[in-house]
């Protein structure tokens, strides 16, 4: 046997490997009880409540999740399925480096426009969204400079966390001020802000529980362009750069009733200190 002859048998033989390794990686890709157990691995797999029924969203993850569940649907797939549980365990880990741990105190702010349904009810909806536009323009990326996180739109206002007390002040400060030059068809909107610091639970990407209903209640009871803030968040900051007037007679249900709330002016409101 020459050289040439023994060189196609040898590829002859590697070609049938690789075919019969080909079709049992197949076979086993779509065996029935492998992607059962890999579909069970990534619904208890961290993430998996989140992305299991259908990945949505724009971030790269989220299309890469897509391409994966949506390749050879027509074939059930056990590569499938761990690769989605790759996807889901990697986007809950980054979440899990997100902002503020949970076991971390947090400054909560709330805002919202005072008298917004009144007006709203009269200009019809054409000008509401102008106004909750406007609004966003201007308060989301103040929120972001001092180094917040919008947590969620709540229509007419908006809640976000700081790590930075001192700092969720001056954007509640600065967001009231740059709110009121807004102007649509003569209205003029005010925005009203309340904070209060504590360890809220957080879920997912949201904060729940006493601490964020406080900050909320502490922001309803704010006056126009007034920020309002709890006795436990003023006492992370330099009292000396503010002006603080104590809030009399606070009261509202579900906040503590022997909790203070001050009203609070920066006295560098530019940023300089």
């Amino acid at each position: 046997m020459d050289d040439a002859s023994g060189d196609r048998l040898s590829k002859g033989f590697e070609d049938r490997r690789r075919s019969r390794l080909g079709r049992l990686l197949r076979e086993a890709d779509r065996n029935d009880g492998l992607v059962k157990a890999m579909r069970t691995a990534r619904r208890i797999a961290p993430g998996g409540d989140e992305l299991y029924a259908a990945p949505t969203g724009d971030r790269a993850s989220d299309r890469l999740a897509r391409l994966i569940s949506q390749a050879g649907t027509e074939q059930p797939s056990a590569v499938r399925e761990l690769g989605l549980a790759g996807v889901q365990v990697w986007q809950a880990l980054s979440r899990s480096r997100g902002l503020h741990p949970t076991d971390s105190e947090v400054t909560i702010l709330f805002t919202d426009l005072v008298e917004f349904s009144t007006w709203a009810l009269e200009v019809g909806d054409d000008n509401v969204l102008r106004l909750l536009r406007a609004v966003g323009r201007a308060s989301d990326p103040v929120i972001t400079r001092h180094g917040g996180r919008v947590v969620k739109s709540l229509g007419d206002g908006l809640m976000a966390v700081f790590a930075d007390t001192a700092a969720a002040i001056d954007a509640a400060y600065e967001a009231c001020t740059a709110v009121s030059a807004i102007t649509i068809d003569g209205y003029r909107p005010q925005l009203r802000a309340g904070l209060h610091s504590g360890q809220p639970r957080r879920v997912r990407d949201d904060y729940l529980g006493v601490d964020v209903n406080i900050a909320a209640r502490v922001a309803n009871a704010a006056s126009s362009g007034e920020v309002l803030v709890s006795g436990p968040a003023l006492e992370n900051v330099d009292a000396g750069r503010y002006v603080i007037r104590r809030r009399r007679r606070f009261r509202a249900k579900g906040a503590p009733k022997d909790l203070d709330v001050y009203s609070v002016v920066p006295r560098f409101p530019s940023g300089r200190s």
